[in-house]
């Protein structure tokens, strides 16, 4: 099993936590609302795990451009 980063908004890989046997509150998950999870986090049928975030250089572009929050996708 493995846990993928990955940037909601450019798609860019963020990282792989590999092999690990973490549970789900050491990660932060707990503290997300069903909806969020449902938004944030996607399953394999092979145990891998796919969490949404939000890399360094989207979050730097939504703080200075307010107005791309507009947009589902960044290229940067």
């Amino acid at each position: 099993m493995a846990i993928h980063y990955f940037c909601r908004h450019c798609g860019t890989n963020m990282g792989i936590l590999d092999n690990l046997s973490i549970h789900a509150d050491h990660l932060g998950l707990n503290t997300l609302t069903n909806e969020e999870r449902q938004d944030m986090i996607s399953y394999e049928s092979n145990g891998n795990i796919h969490i949404k975030s939000i890399c360094e250089d989207c979050q730097e572009a939504l703080t200075s451009n307010p107005e791309l929050h507009a947009y589902d996708y960044l290229i940067h």
